[in-house]
Order: C-alpha cells, then structure tokens, then sequence
C-alpha cells in the first residue's frame, strides 16, 4: 500500500478513537475525576470534530488510490468536492457515504462559526464559553465516522488485495 494512503487510514482510525475517548470522557465523572476535569465539562464539539477528521482523512486516503490529490489553500474544501466529482458520480463509492460526509461537514462548520463568533466577542466579554454541542449529534458523528471509515477501510484493502501479484 501507498505509504501516504496507509497514513491517511491510520490517521482516520486515530480519529475515530479518540472521538470515542473524549466520549467516554465526558459523559464518565470518574474519569473526569482522574484527569483533574470539572464534572460539568463535556467535550463533545471535540467529538464531532475528530469524528469529521475521520472522515476527511479517509477521504483522502480513497481519493489517492486514484490519483488524486488535494493540498491547501481549501483543502478541505478541494477533498469534499474531488470526493463527490471523482467517486460518487463516478460510482467508486456510494452516494450514502457522500451524505455522511457532507453531514460532519456542516456540524464542524457549525462549530467553526461559534468559535469564530466567540472570538469576535473576546473584546467585549472577558468570560464567555462556547456552547458545546450536546451529546446526540456527537454519537452520530462517531457512528457516522465508523461507518464511513469501515467503508473506505474497505476500499482500500480491496485494492491493496488485487495490486498484489
């Protein structure tokens, strides 16, 4: 396997992993407790963002199988697009993975947007915190970035499989 494409697979179960991690960690006050954290605390905006790192990683890693690769300024943006154009029209992939794609998308957009808000108002408001998102859409995401990892996982040993001699 392309030394890049099996980074960018590791890099994307890394992420699911520690989606789940923080997880656990912030519906788990035992846990809290070990690590020093406040019992009110959850981190679950850090779960919907490595669950999509997970899956802008895979995406990466199935894109260069073919040839494809994105890089900055709008990587992310490049991946998405290159990933729909080149995979799901294409019927590389199902459309199904596309739309989980584009789901964690928008929830990290979103959460980009409040941290941005956020900043904005640093001048005004010493004290301000970022509302976190709530625990539903964080299981999604992680299911969702599972399911879209195994996906592409697959892919890319399928086509590890057949370049064998």
């Amino acid at each position: 396997m392309d030394t890049l494409v099996e980074l960018y697979v590791d890099r994307a179960q890394n992420e699911i992993e520690l989606a789940k991690s923080v997880f656990k960690i912030s519906q788990n006050t035992s846990l809290k407790s070990q690590l020093g954290v406040n019992e009110g605390v959850t981190f679950y905006s850090a779960v919907i963002s490595h669950s999509y790192y997970a899956i802008f990683y895979s995406a990466k890693a199935v894109l260069l199988l073919k040839g494809i690769k994105t890089r900055a300024p709008e990587e992310h943006r490049k991946t998405l697009v290159a990933f729909e154009k080149e995979l799901v029209n294409t019927g590389y992939v199902d459309v199904k993975l596309l739309e989980i794609y584009k789901k964690l998308v928008i929830e990290a957009d979103t959460l980009l947007e409040i941290f941005s808000l956020e900043k904005s108002k640093r001048g005004k408001f010493t004290y301000h915190k970022i509302a976190q998102a709530n625990e539903m859409p964080a299981k999604e995401s992680i299911e969702n970035a599972k399911v879209f990892f195994k996906n592409i996982n697959a892919i890319v040993e399928h086509h590890e499989t057949s370049m064998r001699p």
